[in-house]
């Protein structure tokens, strides 16, 4: 993994490059057709869209988790090809070689760090954006996963906000008169957070009590004597991707979804903290005894009472069938913004009606039914085309907003059913 600021950075500046080289190729090819493409058409070919993809898996760090949050958050906004493209980074990730990990472990742990351990498998179980895990045996035989960080992580943090940033606003997406640097500079904040392995093991520890009577859920043990600031010990429990549960039959996809949807409520109205990736890696399931494993709190952060009092009144109105009131609870926290409304009142009625048309259906909620989306789809791309209307919500509402949506795309995947409404309604009467 490149370490420093300028190496990082001419790793941006060859991308740039081979971007740059995809674009001419490309025009020349459609002028060559009679077309005149646009610039950003030029810019989001699959072919660059991968490059990029490759290249922010191989810098890793805080350029490969933006790559991650912007792949999924994109969810069905973005065209099948450049979403099947950008989700490899959700996937994949280059490991250290052992010559790397050994000096990582060396100075974090100390040169006998070896002494320590019955077994350490060199070869991590998993690899992700800012670290990869190793499991362990230490000499009193208790079994663990060890999380190692990449080296120049929390170096590269600002520099890789900065240089995705751009390439953002090189590909168009972003309007130039939308002001994103209280957003960027929050990224930078949250990133530094999960650098932080200590910070990430009082999280850890935290969720333990707080679910402690929750049996549908387990929470690792933190080793506090084997973690450090890059080295995150715990214990190690087994269990599959949750994504296995797809062939699962429906009484066990609707219960995993549902304990899961319980969880978001309790950390969005009653723990007051909420970890707030919802990456389907975070997530295991045990086969035998149907509980799911919950990982990687390094997101978690607090839920602001405003927020937690926004959603409230938005639940009620969705509820309610009220589209008056559903949408001044959406102005009144921030989920959209007084020029969309005033600009696009019909679309955003039309998009309202939608939500409240299938919260209204009888019975329990198909996630697997995506047909509702090509009626949200039109309008919100008409919406997002005008610039003047842009909105950025408050940043709290944004990493609230990402973990239910994330958890939202793991029903449709799993084509979970849930009666939201039952599950909803005790939350609206606190």
């Amino acid at each position: 993994m490149p370490r420093g600021r300028l190496s990082r950075l001419s790793q941006f500046g060859r991308l740039a490059g081979s971007v740059a080289g995809g674009m001419v190729a490309e025009g020349a090819r459609r002028l060559a057709e009679g077309e005149r493409p646009h610039l950003r058409d030029l810019l989001l070919t699959p072919s660059n869209v991968g490059k990029i993809a490759d290249r922010l898996s191989h810098l890793r760090g805080a350029a490969m988790k933006l790559g991650q949050i912007i792949s999924m958050d994109a969810g069905d906004l973005l065209p099948a090809e450049l979403t099947a493209i950008m989700a490899r980074l959700r996937d994949s990730a280059h490991h250290m070689p052992p010559a790397q990990l050994q000096k990582v472990l060396v100075r974090e742990w100390g040169p006998d760090w070896r002494t320590r351990f019955q077994r350490f498998d060199l070869h991590p179980i998993a690899a992700a954006s800012i670290g990869q895990v190793h499991r362990a045996v230490t000499r009193d035989g208790r079994e663990l996963a060890i999380k190692v960080q990449y080296p120049g992580v929390s170096e590269s943090i600002v520099s890789d906000v900065d240089n995705v940033a751009t390439l953002l606003k090189m590909s168009g997406a972003l309007p130039r008169g939308l002001d994103i640097a209280p957003l960027l500079a929050e990224a930078k904040r949250q990133l530094a957070e999960e650098a932080d392995y200590e910070r990430e093991g009082e999280q850890m520890m935290l969720f333990e009590r707080l679910l402690a009577d929750t049996p549908e859920v387990v929470v690792p043990t933190l080793d506090q004597q084997l973690t450090t600031s890059r080295v995150l010990a715990m214990t190690f429990l087994s269990g599959l991707p949750i994504e296995t549960l797809e062939t699962a039959p429906r009484a066990a996809r609707d219960a995993a979804v549902r304990t899961l949807m319980i969880l978001v409520l309790r950390e969005l109205f009653q723990f007051g903290v909420m970890q707030t990736d919802p990456n389907f890696a975070n997530y295991r399931v045990q086969p035998d005894s149907g509980r799911l494993v919950l990982l990687d709190f390094g997101a978690a952060r607090p839920v602001q009472p405003g927020t937690a009092m926004g959603y409230r009144q938005l639940l009620r109105a969705g509820l309610s069938g009220d589209r008056m009131a559903a949408r001044a609870a959406a102005l009144s926290a921030g989920f959209i913004g007084p020029a969309a409304v005033a600009r696009h009142g019909g679309r955003v009625d039309a998009m309202i009606d939608v939500i409240l048309g299938e919260l209204q259906r009888p019975g329990p909620f198909d996630f697997g039914d995506r047909r509702f989306l090509a009626a949200l789809r039109e309008p919100g791309l008409e919406i997002a085309a005008d610039s003047a209307a842009w909105h950025l919500p408050p940043s709290d509402v944004l990493f609230v907003q990402r973990k239910i949506s994330g958890t939202a795309l793991l029903a449709a995947r799993l084509k979970a059913r849930i009666d939201l409404r039952a599950l909803v309604q005790p939350w609206l009467q606190m």
